[in-house]
């Protein structure tokens, strides 16, 4: 640097803690419950109930109530660092994962390739969701020595339904939790789990909000407690449903009990598949008031923090829409696709996959509210708005 030149500006100095985090997220209603901040809390003092119309996280400790913490006054920053809700989350990933933030015209986030996939082996590609892709990815980086575990939605052992999260260590553990059930479960959980087990290389699967957290923690260097996130994998999830929609809606106006289902997916309707063989569609539209809180303002359709994403979006229910977002996964999908371990195609064959990825997301990122940062609203097209209906004729 010559003595003509002005030094580069000193980055500002992070202070934001719990109370920032509690004023702007979590009381906003920005809050996913992600439980990014709970994972990561270097004194666990933020907790956090797996429960039906909670999934908030929460201050434990009493001396400053539950806006405020001792050791954010002290200095701690870690829960803000790792929040993908505060302030400016989505450029900080981006920069992070991509080196440049999104283009305005990039709804769905940055990506490498697109895909089409299934999984090649005939026993996880049935008891996958449908083209089994998570469940061969997760099989394929564990035997690889990529990972150790994965940090997964499994299922209570007296509720089929009921998410929790899990770790998956093994090929049959994996597929022991395959599979969707459209309820919240915040996987992030299942890391205090694998630090109690010693385990630091450890998969991620979980929702754009989820998979966000690690990329935001990584820019904002929020220290070696995110560290074990070591592979992203996203679910293409426009929202999720609060428990009580099974005997409020399911079981109460079409006499489906939780215990006789046997798959479900949601393809512009609601498909609910019955052990007994019986098959059933539910509007979306009646499912709308089951919303969980903390869908209602999420703008990541697309995951778009993940090293892959992947949903069940198109025409067909055996094949799994795949978004290579990184390097990693880059390599990681090229060396399944050579080896056998999963089936691929050029996702731009389905043009209705493709279709339906960009207005999902533009849908969700209309729901981003204006007082939060701009960055995930930025080159969203506005609604279309509806034709006039005609004037009444006169009598």
């Amino acid at each position: 640097m010559t003595l003509t030149e002005p030094a580069p500006p000193k980055a500002e100095r992070w202070t934001a803690q719990w109370k920032e985090l509690y004023a702007e997220v979590i009381t906003t209603g920005l809050c996913t419950g992600c439980a990014g901040c709970v994972v990561t809390c270097p004194h666990d003092v933020i907790g956090y109930e797996h429960a039906e119309g909670k999934y908030i996280p929460f201050h434990l400790e009493q001396e400053l109530g539950l806006d405020n913490c001792i050791h954010g006054e002290k200095g701690c920053t870690t829960c803000t660092r790792a929040c993908p809700r505060f302030r400016a989350w989505e450029p900080a990933a981006d920069m992070h994962l991509f080196g440049r933030t999104r283009e305005p015209d990039e709804m769905a986030g940055i990506w490498r390739q697109l895909y089409l996939t299934r999984a090649s082996d005939d026993m996880v590609h049935k008891i996958g969701q449908d083209g089994g892709f998570v469940s061969a990815m997760l099989i394929w980086l564990m035997e690889h020595n990529y990972i150790e575990a994965a940090m997964v939605g499994g299922v209570d052992d007296d509720d089929a339904w009921k998410a929790k999260p899990v770790l998956a260590h093994n090929k049959e553990e994996v597929l022991a939790t395959a599979g969707s059930r459209y309820t919240y479960c915040a996987t992030p959980l299942a890391l205090l789990t694998a630090k109690q087990e010693g385990l630091s290389k450890l998969a991620l699967v979980g929702m754009g909000c989820q998979t966000s957290s690690p990329p935001v923690m990584w820019d904002r260097k929020a220290g070696k407690e995110s560290r074990p996130f070591l592979f992203n994998i996203g679910l293409l999830c426009s929202k999720t449903f609060d428990d009580a929609i099974f005997p409020e809606l399911f079981e109460a106006k079409y006499g489906l009990k939780k215990s006789e289902m046997a798959k479900m997916n949601i393809k512009g309707v609601f498909q609910i598949w019955m052990k007994d063989g019986a098959y059933h569609e539910i509007d979306l539209k009646e499912c709308h008031q089951w919303t969980r809180q903390g869908c209602k303002s999420c703008p990541d359709f697309a995951a778009e923090h993940s090293d892959i994403a992947t949903g069940g979006i198109g025409l067909d229910n055996d094949w799994t829409l795949t978004i290579v977002r990184t390097e990693l996964g880059e390599e990681v999908i090229n060396r399944m696709i050579a080896d056998g371990s999963i089936i691929a195609r050029p996702a731009q064959e389905d043009k209705e996959a493709m279709r339906l990825l960009r207005l999902l997301s533009i849908v969700s990122r209309r729901r981003w509210p204006e007082f939060a940062d701009k960055a995930p609203s930025v080159g969203v097209p506005p609604p279309k708005k509806k034709a006039d209906a005609p004037a009444p004729s006169a009598h």
